[in-house]
């Protein structure tokens, strides 16, 4: 897994394995990549719709990498 702090934008999460996100609306199937919200002004949290860029948001970008246990 290998989540990615875009600069200025959302956080991508990539994985091998296929994911459903689980929300208190219920459970969505999401493909890899997928863009979650780190600005606070999504209409679809934890999903980011693109508001970050009205917002002119602003943050650096950095990575996170996983590995996985033998």
């Amino acid at each position: 897994m290998k989540i990615t702090s875009t600069l200025n934008g959302p956080n991508m999460l990539e994985t091998d394995e296929s994911l459903t996100l689980k929300t208190e609306s219920g459970e969505q199937p999401l493909k890899s990549p997928c863009y979650l919200c780190r600005c606070g002004h999504s209409k679809n949290k934890p999903l980011c719709d693109g508001s970050h860029m009205a917002a002119k948001f602003e943050a650096q970008a950095s990575e996170i990498v996983g590995t996985k246990k033998a």
